[in-house]
């Protein structure tokens, strides 16, 4: 007797990526790259917080009534560490703000890669936007801010 044959599924995922997919991923990767060459671009406040002042925003409303941080606080100075080259600086800023770097230059990556070569690795970063890594993320952040708080002023 003949093994029985095997029977395979039919594949309803394209092993590259289209067109749209592929713009879609030059879109990431060129949002990432301006984030981060703007980043690089500014010089860390010795503060660890008001950088972003270089590009033109106003001072954090939320430090100027309250004397505290805000929940985003040292972000864009962390940014500019990272853009450094000084990470550990950049953790110490703002741990949220580091991480967060980390993921822009991922997705840069990720983009440029799906845009070059029509690779489908971008669509397996869908997993970021559900509910548990949300919550993980959103406890990272309060986590970040709690810490910011804590040295904030030297403490």
């Amino acid at each position: 007797m003949d093994a029985p044959s095997q029977i395979r599924p039919e594949r309803t995922t394209p092993l590259r990526a289209g067109p749209g997919e592929r713009a879609v991923g030059g879109i990431v990767a060129g949002v990432a790259l301006v984030v981060l060459i703007i980043a690089a671009s500014l010089r860390p406040a010795e503060a660890g917080h008001g950088t972003h002042t270089q590009i033109g925003l106003p001072p954090c409303s939320w430090v100027v009534w309250f004397d505290k941080p805000c929940p985003t606080c040292g972000m864009t100075t962390a940014f500019a560490n990272a853009g450094e080259g000084h990470w550990l600086a950049s953790f110490v800023t703002q741990p949220a703000g580091m991480l967060l770097c980390v993921a822009t230059a991922s997705a840069f990556w990720l983009g440029l890669h799906t845009l070059l070569t029509g690779s489908r690795i971008g669509s397996l970063t869908g997993w970021v936007l559900r509910p548990k890594p949300i919550a993980a993320m959103v406890l990272g952040l309060i986590g970040a801010w709690v810490y910011k708080i804590m040295t904030w002023n030297g403490f």
